[in-house]
């Protein structure tokens, strides 16, 4: 099915009256004179017509036909070659780039509901554009003026592709064992040798080159994650007025076949002392790569609101005409042979849990693309160092519950269709497979969970989460009159101070039980999810209680409404399982996990 229509309505809720973005940009010089509201609206209603009407269309043949491998060269399926091309041509792959060397320069929030729509529509399409606009951030942030000027402006334009090649067969999330070598060569630049996995658009037909940003390390650098440089390493050499020379010896030596995602090239790329460029200093590349992966990370949770979204259109719109069965409170549609099966409870619930996250979720997603456009553009030094160390809390939380949450919502979308779900042409399926990897990449949610609590929360004492916790109670304060939001500020109140509660706790025990913040980790992160929903669901409701006589905000206060009464409760069973502690999950000895001890 390709029936997504992007929900613009909700977006321009969002972006207009909950985060009063027009305000924000006009403080900011250096948005101030790109952007308005009309202008954004407009660009958001470019982007909608091109992901239902030229892209969604694509996503199920994506799934079937797959990406294909033949002697070092990939095929993309059908269709993606001239979508891609329309989608560079309307200058989308620019959209938050740098303007001086050919970008938009619009700001995240704004970038952050097209990319939305993309993912929505497809996936596996959305990755080969997202991987290219996160090397050029980096390339953005900390090449050289002549670097910049040599790869920037046909990577915005969509000529040329990006990459980002850390992990190795035997390296995941741990890269500082690592093993690829960057040899330095007479004329100042490297020989890179060593072999890269897991390589989204390694290898693809759809641009004449391929800009692939690669971890390694020099010899004589530091053991560890200390000792890891970027280089860029260019699928064809530049010649000297900057046409295509010779090939580089960086080649595709296969690619993966995965459970999803299946139209998104996933390859093998082996390094046979290709020639590479150092970006910026020797031995700050992972500090580099950390620059882009706040950006995908919450890049990723979008990619989950995106395949949740589409599949709560489709599950909705089949609920309302899929007939079965009669209320239990009498006949609803008497000239039918049945009801259709939005009358019975638990097919609400499954579809009120899946806009309550999804709507959660994408108000979440622009929250933090807000503080990640104050530390870029904002003149206010302050106000920066307070967005960035909201933006170091709250990443890990934006890739692991977003996806974790997005992924719950797929297979809520696939049982509202029964076994019609389980069936391929109706979608379903391939939203539950695509979706399960944002679990996945860009660091495990399991990692994003020991991030937060070990290193957001624990290491530096909770200094990051007063100042959120100061903002959330501030908004509880600052409403406290108003009797129409009750129903959101007491509860939201009484999560907050079961968090602190908690986190207090785990700070006062993991002194002495060393395995406490990671057999925690999990729990909290879910349990600080599902406040931050309850905060944006609390936003949100500030907005729409005085215009309730309309649809939209109508239906915005029953969906926060249930996600107050029904699923905001979970906290507790997390917290629950938090004060367990570690014992039960570290008492029972290695070798009696192997059944065949």
């Amino acid at each position: 099915m390709s029936n997504y229509q992007a929900p613009m309505r909700d977006m321009q809720f969002l972006l207009h009256e909950v985060f009063n973005a027009e305000q924000l940009w006009q403080r900011m010089p250096a948005v101030a004179e790109l952007i308005d509201k009309d202008t954004a609206d407009a660009i958001l209603s470019e982007g909608a017509k091109l992901t239902s009407e030229v892209i969604a269309p694509l996503n199920r043949n994506s799934d079937e036909q797959g990406a294909t491998w033949t002697n070092g060269d990939v095929t993309t399926p059908d269709g993606f070659d001239k979508a891609y091309q329309l989608y560079c041509d309307g200058g989308w792959g620019g959209l938050s780039g740098d303007p001086e060397h050919g970008g938009m320069g619009m700001p995240k929030m704004l970038q952050s509901f097209v990319e939305e729509m993309t993912q929505s529509a497809s996936i596996s399409f959305a990755l080969y554009p997202m991987l290219t606009a996160g090397a050029s951030l980096a390339l953005s942030a900390h090449a050289s003026t002549e670097m910049k000027q040599t790869y920037l402006e046909n990577m915005y334009s969509g000529k040329w592709a990006g990459t980002m090649c850390l992990t190795e067969p035997h390296a995941g999330s741990d890269l500082g064992i690592m093993t690829a070598k960057a040899e330095p060569l007479d004329d100042g630049s490297f020989a890179l040798s060593g072999t890269k996995i897991f390589i989204t658009g390694g290898e693809q037909d759809l641009t004449e080159n391929i800009i692939h940003l690669v971890l390694a390390k020099i010899p004589g650098a530091p053991e560890g994650p200390r000792g890891i440089s970027m280089f860029v390493v260019p699928k064809f050499l530049l010649n000297d007025d900057g046409s295509l020379g010779a090939r580089n010896p960086v080649t595709c030596g296969s690619i993966e076949h995965k459970m999803g995602i299946k139209g998104s090239a996933t390859c093998v790329m082996n390094f046979d002392s290709a020639k590479g460029f150092l970006v910026g200093e020797e031995n700050k590349g992972l500090n580099y790569m950390f620059t882009m992966m706040n950006y995908e990370r919450l890049g990723m949770g979008i990619q989950g609101v995106g395949a949740a979204e589409s599949s709560y259109q489709q599950a909705a719109e089949y609920a309302i005409e899929r007939i079965q069965g009669r209320s239990a409170t009498g006949v609803k549609s008497a000239d039918k042979k049945a009801d259709s099966l939005i009358v019975h409870p638990d097919v609400r619930k499954m579809l009120l849990t899946m806009r309550a996250f999804n709507e959660g979720g994408r108000c979440f997603s622009t929250y933090v693309a807000k503080q990640l456009d104050i530390v870029k553009f904002s003149d206010d030094d302050n106000e920066k160092k307070q967005a960035e160390q909201l933006v170091a809390l709250l990443t890990p939380v934006a890739k692991a519950f977003m996806t974790d949450m997005a992924y719950e919502s797929c297979n809520l979308g696939q049982m509202v269709f029964g076994g019609h779900g389980y069936v391929r042409e109706w979608g379903q399926e391939q939203l539950v497979r695509d979706v399960r990897i944002a679990q996945i990449y860009e660091g495990t949610n399991g990692i994003q969970a020991l991030d937060l609590l070990g290193r957001k929360v624990v290491a530096n004492q909770g200094k990051f989460l007063e100042l959120y916790f100061t903002e959330i109670s501030n908004f509880i304060e600052n409403n406290a009159e108003q009797q129409a939001l009750a129903a959101f500020t007491k509860p939201l109140a009484s999560a907050l101070q079961k968090l602190k509660a908690i986190t207090q706790l785990i700070i006062t025990l993991q002194s002495d039980d060393k395995d406490m913040v990671g057999a925690s980790a999990t729990d909290y992160l879910a349990a600080f999810g599902l406040l931050s929903y309850a905060y944006m669901w609390a936003m949100m409701a500030e907005k729409s209680s005085d215009q309730a006589d309309e649809n939209f905000y109508q239906a915005k206060l029953y969906v926060g409404e249930f996600f107050i009464a029904r699923l905001l409760p979970r906290i507790d069973g997390h917290i629950l399982a938090i004060e367990a502690g570690s014992k039960s999950l570290m008492a029972m000895p290695e070798g009696l996990f192997n059944y065949n001890h």
